[in-house]
């Protein structure tokens, strides 16, 4: 049964754009073979740091730092506070917290570079860095990222401890 499932996820990635193909053989060889999948997505539960990674067949394009498709969406647990949130959207519009979940969850093309921005995100929050700063470092990090130098702790794992019940049901009013 396995044997046919993996030759499944195999031939649908087949017909998929190259950088999706390309990153979804790289997540397998990760993290295993997803959890689910469709003609469009492929879905990974509690791999390695993340509450679950969603890989997309089609892409968003987005400008910053630089051109590129969005297309790999990663979830973690951490609480944004609400006072943050138009920061942490003027910081990048790829991050999406979901206060009621207590998540946050980054897309982008690659993992390298979702673990960057959740760092920053990070940052943001504690107060290290500005969003000027924050998108300044940004732009510094995935240009050396770019052109070979994967040197950066910033790029290679989450820099803060993993946060618990961050869920924010909120108040009921009636």
């Amino acid at each position: 049964m396995m044997h046919q499932y993996y030759y499944t996820i195999m031939r649908l990635l087949g017909y998929w754009p190259e950088p999706q193909r390309h990153v979804g053989y790289e997540l397998i060889q990760k993290y295993g073979m997803p959890d689910e999948y469709t003609t469009s997505a492929l879905i990974w539960f509690h791999r390695g740091p993340w509450n679950n990674i969603m890989l997309f067949r089609e892409s968003v394009a987005h400008d910053f730092p630089t051109p590129h498709k969005d297309f790999l969406e990663q979830t973690i647990s951490y609480k944004i506070p609400i006072d943050l949130y138009d920061e942490i959207a003027t910081f990048d519009g790829s991050v999406y917290p979901d206060r009621t979940k207590g998540e946050v969850s980054v897309k982008c093309h690659n993992e390298a570079m979702n673990i960057l921005t959740l760092n920053l995100v990070h940052d943001i929050v504690t107060g290290k860095r500005t969003v000027r700063e924050a998108r300044a470092f940004y732009g510094k990090i995935a240009n050396a990222y770019n052109k070979g130098d994967q040197s950066s702790a910033y790029t290679e794992r989450l820099l803060f401890p993993k946060q618990t019940n961050t869920a924010d049901a909120d108040i009921s009013i009636f």
